[in-house]
């Protein structure tokens, strides 16, 4: 009876396509949600030779970013329809909310070029009384002269 079992011989190879499979569906997936997760709010940011944001500084979070349209209409990057505008009330609240919760969240203004800069100062201060310990200002970068 034992001369009637054959010994099956052990596999030396690795069968890849299955981790190649699941590496093209993630691949997929990051491809379709990376466009969504860019924020819709059109704004014309002023250039400024300002150095980049530290990214020690936003620790791996996404900082709450106010933005300030031409018209001076506010949108916040937090809730499910970030390209809806909001009341100063409505940023208030969240904004508070969001840092109650996380109090050293990075809190940055992205304003309009176009827009009075006391909308930009009444943005500021919609934010510090919402419990913001420091504010900052998005801006593109100069233009490279260098050519």
């Amino acid at each position: 009876m034992a001369e009637g079992r054959r010994r099956r011989r052990l596999m030396g190879e690795i069968n890849v396509v299955p981790y190649i499979d699941v590496m093209l569906v993630l691949l997929i997936i990051f491809m379709v949600t990376a466009p969504l997760l860019t924020q819709g709010v059109k704004v014309d940011l002023p250039k400024a030779g300002a150095e980049p944001l530290d990214v020690k500084l936003l620790r791996g979070e996404q900082p709450l970013v106010l933005s300030i349209d031409r018209n001076g209409r506010y949108f916040l990057n937090i809730g499910s329809q970030p390209e809806r505008a909001l009341d100063e009330a409505t940023v208030a609240a969240r904004a508070a909310a969001m840092l109650r919760r996380a109090p050293d969240l990075p809190v940055l203004v992205k304003g309009d070029r176009r827009v009075a800069y006391g909308r930009v100062v009444e943005a500021m201060v919609i934010l510090q009384k919402a419990g913001a310990k420091k504010v900052g200002f998005l801006t593109d970068p100069l233009p490279d002269r260098r050519v």
